[in-house]
């Protein structure tokens, strides 16, 4: 069934969208359309979870991810990447199993869930590198271990951070790089594996070298790194200036001040940074003292952010993508448009979804509709479609 969606694009454009669950069938000009941002839905490449609901903990049953992928439409979120950080090779073949099974069971969790996002265990020992990942997992890349887990996940392992340093990492981002790089392609299902340097202390040299090797993105850029770094001879600069990899940014508020995250964006452009939240399980609850799967004792502030309990290390984010790009459009400065390409159309290309992240005729209706605040800023979600679904509406 055909229906209509009216409203203002990023770029202040009205318009009038005809869609059904075909696709998006017409895109025409509408002067007097309402003053409601019309955008595509939001793409999250890193979330480890939302609303107490947690893609980390084996023990929750598969239907988790289903209600998780539900939980993010109120959050505009419409395809997410879940991440499954470090850990030892049983749990982390528990979790891609379930996330498989997910998957296979529920059709919306397979179209929201195009793929999971591995966060590790290849990633630096170091720490403030390590960030709030177990150094009792932490380890060597192991092409046949990542062989196991992306089997059990039924190839839908799609990303892979590691730190470029680690012995075997150069090699392995080789064999994930794309299907020329058989046969780990061929595990993949045929399609190449988006490899990301993070949690990396690796020198410029090898920073480089990774991108030669076939390395495509930088996981959440600035952070999971010492606090104190030389001033030029640091894992930073060399990923800036590398134009084969794409910068993830965690715009909550927190992770990055605003001069920080404002000149990686002009550093690297809008086709080259990808807004992404780092919820973690705490994310949307109320303030106070958790005990988690990943990280144990957490506390979630009053401001909203989640620090392992009594440091000052950061346990993820507390906030939403949505969240995350009204911070990039308020505080964080950046123009409306820009903001929703890095969450949007930058994401989808990165992840070669060339069916969704943009607002055009053919492709898939995943459509947010909001309200504007007073002085123009990103207000309340009023309509979610998900594949030519209507999901909510209020």
């Amino acid at each position: 069934m055909t229906q209509v969606l009216e409203g203002r694009t990023a770029d202040g454009r009205g318009v009038r969208v005809r869609y059904s669950a075909d696709g998006i069938e017409e895109i025409t000009d509408d002067p007097s359309a309402p003053d409601l941002l019309l955008l595509p839905g939001l793409i999250d490449i890193q979330l480890n979870g939302y609303a107490g609901l947690d893609v980390n903990d084996p023990a929750r049953p598969a239907s988790e991810l289903s209600d998780l992928v539900r939980v993010l439409w109120q959050q505009g979120v419409t395809t997410v990447y879940p991440t499954i950080i470090s850990a030892d090779d049983a749990t982390t073949t528990a979790l891609v199993t379930l996330a498989a099974a997910a998957r296979a069971s529920d059709s919306m969790v397979a179209y929201g869930v195009p793929g999971l996002h591995l966060e590790g265990p290849y990633i630096s020992s170091a720490e403030g590198a390590r960030g709030a990942h177990d150094p009792a997992v932490v380890r060597d890349p192991d092409p046949d271990e990542f062989d196991r887990w992306q089997k059990a996940a039924a190839g839908a392992i799609a990303i892979l951070t590691l730190a470029p340093e680690r012995t075997g990492a150069l090699e392995l981002t080789r064999h994930l790089a794309g299907p020329q790089h058989a046969p780990r392609a061929e595990a993949a299902g045929g399609r190449s594996v988006v490899v990301s340097v993070g949690h990396s202390l690796a020198s410029a040299e090898e920073v480089h070298a990774f991108a030669a090797a076939g390395g495509r993105m930088s996981t959440h850029l600035g952070n999971a790194l010492p606090k104190q770094l030389d001033r030029h001879d640091n894992p930073i600069w060399p990923q800036l200036v590398e134009d084969t990899l794409t910068a993830g940014l965690i715009a909550d508020g927190h992770h990055l001040p605003v001069d920080t995250f404002a000149a990686f964006v002009r550093a690297k452009g809008a086709t080259r940074c990808v807004l992404t939240s780092d919820a973690a399980a705490l994310a949307g609850c109320a303030p106070g003292d958790y005990k988690t799967a990943v990280g144990g004792a957490v506390t979630v502030g009053s401001d909203g952010s989640l620090r392992l309990q009594g440091t000052p290390y950061l346990a993820g984010s507390g906030a939403s993508l949505l969240d995350c790009l009204r911070w990039s459009t308020g505080p964080g400065g950046l123009p409306l448009d820009t903001a929703v390409t890095m969450a949007t159309t930058t994401p989808a290309n990165l992840l070669g979804l060339t069916d969704r992240g943009r607002l055009e005729v053919g492709a898939r209706a995943d459509l947010i509709q909001l309200t504007r605040t007073p002085d123009g800023g990103i207000g309340d979600l009023v309509t979610v479609v998900v594949n030519g679904v209507t999901q909510n509406q209020v």
